[in-house]
C-alpha cells in the first residue's frame, strides 16, 4: 500500500501543493462511485478529481468525510459547467460546495472554454471567489495557450492549473514549456485512453521495472511533473494505479515514451 509521503506535489500560486497523481471520478456516480473513492482513498490517494456535470459531488464528500482522512490532507478538484458561466459562477460554487459538504475546494476549473472562447469575465469572476476563500486555487480545462494568454492580458493572473488529455502519444513538449513560461501547471486526464499499453515501447520498459504498460504511463507523467488523474471503479486497478512509485524510468526510458509522439521532435 502506497504512502502518503511517496505521493509528490507541485506548488500551485499561491503555495498550494497538488499531489501530481490523483484519482478520477468521471463516470463514478451512486454506491459503486462512493466505494471506489473510499478505497482510492484507503489505499493512498490525496487528491480527488469531479466536477458539477459528474453528478457525484455528493459521493465524493461522502467518501471523504467516511474515510477518516482528514479535509485538510485530500486536495480536491470541482469544475463549473460552461454553460452556467455568465453571472452563475457564484451560485455554482455555492452548490458545489453544498453537495461536497464542504467549505471550500482545493481547486475550481473551468470545465470548457465556454462558447469556445477564454471568456475573462468569468475568469474574472473565478479569481474573486478564489479570494473569498471558496477555492484554494483556480485554472482552466480544455484551453488553448492563446485563450489563456487572453485571461492574462485582461486580468493579469495566469490559471494556476490546465487540465488537458495527455498521454505519451499526445506528449507536446512546446506546449507543456509555454504553459510552464505562463505558471500554468499542465492536468492530464485520460491517460489511457490516448494510450497504446500494448506498444512495445511500453511493453518492454514494463518488463525490465517488472509493472504494468499503465503504471509505466503513469510514472512517465509523474516524473515529467504533470498531474495525472487515472480513473477506475476497480479496486485491483485502483491500487495498481497508485502502486508507481516503487520504481524510476530512466533518461533512456523516458526519452522512448517521449518519442511515441509525433510532436515530440518539434
Amino acid at each position: 500500500m502506497t504512502s502518503v509521503t511517496e505521493i509528490p506535489t507541485v506548488n500551485l500560486r499561491g503555495e498550494v501543493a497538488m499531489p501530481l497523481l490523483g484519482f478520477g471520478t468521471w463516470q463514478a456516480q451512486g454506491r459503486r462511485g462512493y466505494q471506489a473513492i473510499r478505497y482510492a482513498l484507503e489505499v493512498g490517494y490525496r487528491h480527488i478529481d469531479t466536477a458539477t456535470f459528474y453528478r457525484n459531488e455528493a459521493e465524493v464528500g461522502r467518501a471523504v468525510r467516511d474515510s477518516g482522512v482528514p479535509r485538510a490532507e485530500v486536495f480536491v478538484t470541482t469544475k463549473l459547467p460552461p454553460g452556467r458561466a455568465g453571472g452563475r459562477e457564484r451560485q455554482v460554487i455555492a452548490e458545489s460546495l453544498h453537495q461536497l459538504e464542504m467549505d471550500y475546494v482545493d481547486l475550481w476549473l473551468i470545465h470548457w472554454p465556454p462558447g469556445d472562447r477564454a471568456r475573462p469575465e468569468t475568469w474574472q469572476q473565478m479569481l474573486g471567489i478564489r479570494d473569498e476563500g471558496l477555492a484554494r486555487a483556480v485554472g482552466v480545462s480544455n484551453y488553448t495557450i492563446a485563450q489563456i494568454d487572453e485571461l492574462i492580458d485582461a486580468t493579469g493572473e495566469a490559471p494556476a492549473v490546465n487540465q488537458i488529455t495527455w498521454s505519451p502519444a499526445q506528449h507536446d513538449p512546446a506546449l507543456l514549456a509555454a504553459s510552464r513560461e505562463r505558471g500554468v501547471v499542465v492536468e492530464g486526464y485520460s491517460p489511457f485512453k490516448g494510450s497504446d499499453l500494448r506498444h512495445p515501447v511500453l511493453v518492454e520498459i514494463a518488463a525490465v521495472h517488472r509493472v504494468t504498460p499503465a503504471q509505466v504511463v503513469l510514472r512517465w507523467h509523474v516524473q515529467h511533473e504533470i498531474v495525472v488523474i487515472p480513473k477506475s471503479v476497480t479496486p485491483q486497478r485502483i491500487a495498481e494505479n497508485v502502486d508507481i512509485f516503487g520504481f524510476t524510468l530512466s533518461e533512456a526510458e523516458m526519452a522512448r515514451i517521449d518519442g511515441l509522439s509525433r510532436r515530440a521532435g518539434r
